[in-house]
């Protein structure tokens, strides 16, 4: 009924927890390459575990996503295969102190577009298993290494293009609550970002962030917990964001501090964008027209979770043409390219020696009204020159 994998990478273990009828008895074997490389058997509470010994230990990262095969048979016979991936993420100074998010104990740059998984040709169903692997080949071959799939859960089968492709994942939960208010969220908090980001979380916030029903926060609670235990086992997946710009938002430390409490091994963006309570692990940005300025650090990695949103809208290729929306509009190919070159190079790759350690770019294609994307919204043009958009993402790191 399932099953619970959890790699140690400091360890070189790898912890199994099954659900089924029978387990005393089960066995598990590991595999590298079609070898078996460890073979062990679940106890009666339906744990196990096993030691990838030093020769056969393969990190996980985008470079090279090796994924381990494992094979469990039921005392009655009943097989399952599954795999997993060994690699660890955290947050941590680097060699001047710099506080950076950490994959497999280093430094580790991720640079990612919001990929908020909208098809032209199926809404928010994907018309083919070659479409989804299309947007995650494309970004990773334009020299990005991050996703983040942005107020959805797509089918698993996504995230196991993902783990095999090797393109980290940084998973939104589902927004809720009342319908998004955009003059508290956007017009209000341009305008008095400073002492808004200061406010308590309380109830008079609850209400300008469209949470006031307890019933609502209830159901977000029991469907945080099922996004995460559903999701878990995959190798790509490396922060969890509970909130975006204040929507629906509420108790956001304390949930964060939740999130991280049932899955430590991974990053927690608490609060992306917007109403910061100063929880775990990153202080996250959203900069869109306005220059980009380095905050004061205060001891947390410092992340740009969505910026940039330049919009071209390309005749035969536009959802509506007369209510398209960008942050900022152009008019060919090159001028968008150029701007898209200024930005990081002007703006954004000059913080990273300061503690920047990752950006979210808008986004991996148009959707809908939105015409900020890599692609359109067939996928069937690529709006920025690649050339251009390679070089920028060739400096994009640590």
């Amino acid at each position: 009924r399932g099953l619970r994998i959890t790699p140690e990478l400091s360890t070189g273990r790898v912890y199994y927890q099954l659900e089924a009828d029978e387990t005393d008895g089960a066995n598990i074997v590991v595999r590298q390459n079609g070898v078996v490389i460890a073979e062990d058997w679940v106890d009666e509470t339906g744990a196990a575990s096993s030691l990838i010994r030093p020769e056969y230990l393969r990190p996980w990262c985008p470079e090279d996503p090796f994924l381990y095969d494992v094979t469990i048979t039921l005392p009655g016979g009943d097989t399952v295969q599954s795999y997993f991936g060994m690699r660890s993420f955290g947050v941590g100074p680097d060699e001047n102190g710099v506080p950076r998010l950490l994959l497999n104990g280093k430094p580790y740059f991720h640079n990612g577009l919001l990929d908020q998984g909208y098809w032209s040709d199926g809404l928010y169903t994907a018309p083919s298993d070659e479409a989804m692997i299309h947007d995650i080949a494309e970004m990773k071959r334009l020299g990005f290494n991050m996703l983040r799939k942005h107020i959805k859960v797509e089918p698993l089968r996504w995230y196991y293009h993902c783990d095999r492709l090797g393109m980290l994942v940084w998973q939104d939960m589902v927004n809720g609550g009342e319908p998004y208010r955009l003059w508290v969220v956007t017009y209000l908090t341009n305008v008095l970002q400073p002492l808004l980001r200061k406010l308590p979380d309380t109830a008079a916030l609850r209400g300008l962030l469209s949470r006031r029903s307890e019933a609502s926060r209830e159901e977000y609670g029991r469907e945080l917990e099922a996004t995460v235990e559903a999701l878990r086992g995959h190798p790509c997946i490396g922060c969890w964001v509970p909130f975006n710009e204040g929507w629906g938002q509420f108790d956001a430390k304390e949930i964060g501090d939740a999130v991280k409490a049932y899955d430590p091994s991974r990053i927690v963006d608490h609060a992306s964008g917007w109403y910061d309570q100063k929880g775990c692990d990153l202080k996250s940005m959203h900069k869109y027209i306005l220059p980009i300025h380095m905050p004061k650090l205060d001891g947390r990695p410092f992340v740009i979770s969505e910026y940039g949103g330049y919009s071209m809208i390309l005749d035969g290729h536009v959802w509506n043409k007369q209510k398209s929306f960008g942050y900022i509009m152009f008019r060919s190919k090159e001028k968008l390219s150029a701007a898209y070159k200024k930005l990081h190079e002007k703006q954004v790759i000059p913080l990273i020696k300061k503690g920047l350690c990752a950006t979210v770019y808008t986004q991996v294609s148009d959707v809908e009204f939105e015409v900020n994307g890599m692609y359109t919204y067939d996928r069937k043009v690529l709006k920025l020159d690649e050339k251009t958009v390679q070089e920028v993402n060739s400096k994009l790191h640590f």
